[in-house]
């Protein structure tokens, strides 16, 4: 039972007599009108409750959405940023495809046109905290509490109607907690993880955005995706991965909340623990090895939404090195990506090297040189005969 973008719109528009009055909402209606018929389109719809599964996505927990094979379910955090995800939504709309989108509230709060027009588009709207604080797991009570409430507020104030906000829940970084877990299952907030990432927030090209998503997935066949809407890179890549989901047999999946109007789909526990679970009791982890790096450093015209957002996490920032989820080893598309790329994995020429490059003694033989010699502001060598 699928209802089409440009049917339900036409419906809204003609019922509200707005069909003049909106350019910009006609303008949506025309693109998802103008769907091709080869789209990949969405396949169909769960309704799901979030108090019966309230935490998904194998990244983290053992259960994800009661998924078939080959299909995919597409999410999108850190949004709004129009300059991105007004892109992202024109390419989703030329597939027919639905997503949810995670938003944080400072940036609902800048950009509410851009919260009305992912609703009027038919996309699942979820929240993404008030400030996207990177270690949310271990804020102060108050703090956390706030984080969530705020960003609802706010993503509830852009949409105008509090009906339209899923009670869906993604933890900034996936930086889980017992206690921020047990506050959002006090509100009723169904958490979710993911089931794989494409590694868009990394300072990696769109074609390494495409390997990781679909190498990842072609590992598990079927899962949620998850990608951000605020990223020049993902929006790039975005056309490429709904290609080659069309091409490999993929399918996409919608998600919403049920309510008593929409009851949720009957489904089997069963299909809630994937085949790559061993068991539906695992403990709840953040990702071994998973973090996500700091957000890019905004141009100095950015919005100021953005440029807190950016500074929030610049002050949460860990200062130890940051290490990211190993590539898949399934074939990748183009040139694979580089997965480690500190100082401390390059290699060292042995000159660089204190006491490795060895001195010719009077006798003919080569002994190691003693530690260099600070002086001033350059480094002096012990002099010594023939140096190689």
């Amino acid at each position: 039972m699928r209802r089409t973008a440009s049917g339900t719109c036409t419906a809204l528009l003609t019922a509200l007599g707005l069909s003049t009055a909106t350019a910009s909402f006609g303008a949506t209606v025309a693109q998802a009108a103008e769907c091709k018929a080869d789209a990949l389109g969405t396949s169909r719809t769960i309704v799901v409750d979030p108090k019966e599964h309230s935490r998904i996505g194998t990244m983290q927990y053992g259960e994800t959405l009661p998924l078939e094979d080959h299909e995919v379910v597409l999410t999108f955090d850190d949004g709004p940023l129009p300059a991105h995800t007004n892109a992202i939504l024109d390419i989703l709309a030329a597939q027919c495809v639905k997503a949810t989108f995670f938003l944080v509230g400072r940036m609902a709060k800048e950009f509410p046109q851009e919260v009305r027009r992912i609703h009027d588009a038919g996309h699942t709207i979820g929240t993404h905290s008030e400030n996207h604080p990177t270690f949310f797991g271990k804020l102060p009570p108050e703090r956390m509490s706030a984080e969530i409430d705020d960003g609802i507020a706010h993503v509830s104030a852009a949409l105008a109607d509090p009906s339209q906000l899923a009670p869906f829940f993604r933890i900034p970084g996936l930086r889980r907690g017992d206690l921020l877990e047990a506050e959002l299952a006090k509100r009723g907030l169904m958490t979710w993880s993911a089931d794989f990432p494409a590694d868009d927030w990394r300072h990696i090209s769109s074609t390494q955005v495409v390997n990781y998503a679909l190498s990842r997935l072609e590992t598990k066949g079927k899962g949620v995706l998850l990608l951000h809407d605020i990223q020049a890179r993902t929006q790039a890549a975005l056309p490429v991965i709904l290609r080659e989901l069309k091409t490999r047999g993929y399918r996409i999946v919608h998600v919403v909340p049920a309510t008593p109007e929409r009851p949720k789909t009957v489904t089997d526990p069963a299909q809630w623990v994937p085949y790559w679970i061993h068991g539906p009791n695992i403990a709840a982890k953040t990702p071994s090895g998973f973090v996500f790096g700091v957000a890019e450093t905004p141009l100095h015209d950015a919005p100021r939404s953005v440029r807190s957002v950016w500074l929030a996490r610049q002050k949460m920032a860990p200062r130890a090195s940051v290490h990211m989820l190993q590539p898949s080893n399934a074939p990748l598309l183009g040139k694979p990506a580089r997965t480690d790329i500190s100082a401390a994995a390059r290699p060292r020429s042995l000159a660089r090297v204190p006491g490795s490059h060895p001195v010719r003694a009077s006798d003919g033989t080569f002994k190691p040189l003693t530690a260099p010699i600070k002086t001033g502001s350059r480094t002096d060598v012990p002099a010594g005969p023939n140096i190689r």
